[in-house]
């Protein structure tokens, strides 16, 4: 709750000021061959890992903006990574089903956690339990042990594909945003289903709650992004968002904005306090930036790091005026 409670002060110190940004680009990161889907930030600073329709998971240093080596090779595009806090291990979700688990304390792969059957879409942790949780297109959750790497067992979501999952600060509610148009709201003490929400019209391919707790954000195929009251589940805001897909969001880890990254092939930063608009990332808008579709957006600090279907991890230097 540290995390929820920072961001909170900063909302309510910066809210109303921090609302003038600039933005530049600080690298240009290149060596994939193909596609890349996915990106996460390592346990240590300054390291980076990304993913795609390539033959292996890369990793990158963020200090030098450079590369550094293919991490593991693997037999499937990469959909998914994840990196628990508290524990060294990093997992990779491929389009086969497998999901590859790196030890960096023995430098080496552990046996595929081989369960589902059909592509693998997100993966997250609920660290408070010590367990991993897999959604695949084949509808269903599956949980894993953190500690033993043992299946626990497995919840059926949806008839369809499961795009995203999102854990609520407190751990105490995940999301499942789905292919049928729905988002499922489950309880993560025993995973029984506690709300299902009807908005979208197409595919929910990004979710995430604040880190205040206080709503959770949904971005889909339809272009939207809507904004749902944590407690009461009912609808606060919508926001045509995009041309396109809304593929990803990030909020910033302090300061009360995030991003989305769409397959329009634009980024945009909004405020997470009043849901306006602050900047528009895009070669419309005189920026170098990415060429097809941006799969994923994170915060590093203040940078905003992207990756698209043009094989490019861009860095972005995103400047706050309070």
């Amino acid at each position: 709750m540290v995390r929820s409670n920072l961001w909170w002060l900063w909302t309510m110190v910066y809210g109303l000021s921090t609302k003038k940004m600039t933005v530049q680009k600080a690298a240009e990161l290149t060596g994939h061959g193909n596609p890349i889907f996915t990106l996460e930030l390592s346990q240590k600073p300054g390291i980076l890992f990304t993913g795609g329709n390539d033959k292996g998971l890369v990793e990158w240093s963020l200090k030098d903006n450079a590369f550094i080596k293919v991490m593991f090779p693997v037999t499937a595009s990469i959909y998914a990574i994840h990196g628990p806090v508290g524990f060294p291990l990093l997992f990779a979700g491929l389009r086969n089903g497998d999901v590859m688990v790196f030890d960096f304390l023995k430098q080496q792969l552990l046996p595929t956690l081989k369960h589902h059957q059909k592509p693998i879409f997100d993966i997250k942790s609920v660290n408070s339990k010590g367990e991993l949780l897999i959604a695949s297109e084949d509808g269903t959750v599956s949980i894993w042990s953190l500690k033993t790497l043992a299946l626990l067992h497995t919840i059926k979501v949806s008839a369809d594909t499961i795009r995203c999952i999102s854990i609520s600060p407190d751990e105490k509610q995940v999301a499942f945003g789905c292919r049928d148009n729905q988002i499922h709201i489950y309880n993560l003490e025993d995973y029984t289903l506690l709300k299902t929400l009807h908005g979208h019209t197409m595919s929910v391919f990004a979710l995430q709650y604040a880190p205040s707790g206080s709503y959770l954000i949904s971005g889909a195929r339809d272009a939207q992004v809507k904004i749902w009251d944590f407690a009461s589940y009912s609808l606060l805001h919508n926001i045509p968002a995009h041309l396109f897909a809304v593929n990803s969001i990030a909020f910033h880890q302090f300061l009360p904005y995030f991003a989305t990254g769409s397959m329009d092939k634009g980024i945009k930063i909004w405020g997470a306090d009043d849901f306006k608009l602050y900047k528009s990332i895009s070669r419309e808008k005189g920026h170098a930036s990415h060429q097809l579709s941006v799969n994923k957006v994170i915060w590093n600090g203040n940078q905003l790091i992207s990756v698209s279907d043009d094989k490019k991890v861009i860095v972005w230097d995103i400047g706050f005026d309070n």
